[in-house]
């Protein structure tokens, strides 16, 4: 008898990060809104992490569901985004979404920008 094994999750989105999305989602009066995570060029290090929300999902994005909320990732960031963590930080520099990637190979001191 096989065992079946479950899959791992893309990238992991904590609770924290969730719960403050679903917070923006609700001041926004829009329960149709996504979160969007991407990658583009241009950061110190190459690269740079993005947000945004989103009300539709194309159909090549990867969708993974946390406390009610749904985060969109495209085919071209996913890649640099697997095993990353998405975590919500509030701290001396503020409140922000913080990425942490394993991926990354350097990064700048923002902390949103990097290379692969």
């Amino acid at each position: 008898m096989n065992a079946m094994t479950e899959m791992q999750p893309v990238l992991v989105f904590t609770d924290n990060a969730a719960n403050k999305v679903s917070q923006l989602i609700e001041e926004e009066g829009n329960a149709d809104l996504k979160l969007r995570v991407f990658v583009s060029g241009g950061g110190c290090s190459g690269f740079q992490y993005g947000f945004t929300f989103d009300e539709v999902m194309n159909e090549d994005d990867t969708a993974m569901v946390k406390n009610g909320v749904t985060l969109l990732i495209d085919p071209m960031s996913y890649q640099y985004l697997v095993g990353a963590e998405i975590d919500y930080q509030e701290g001396l520099e503020g409140a922000q979404f913080v990425i942490k990637n394993p991926n990354a190979t350097s990064t700048c001191g923002c902390g949103s920008s990097f290379s692969a």
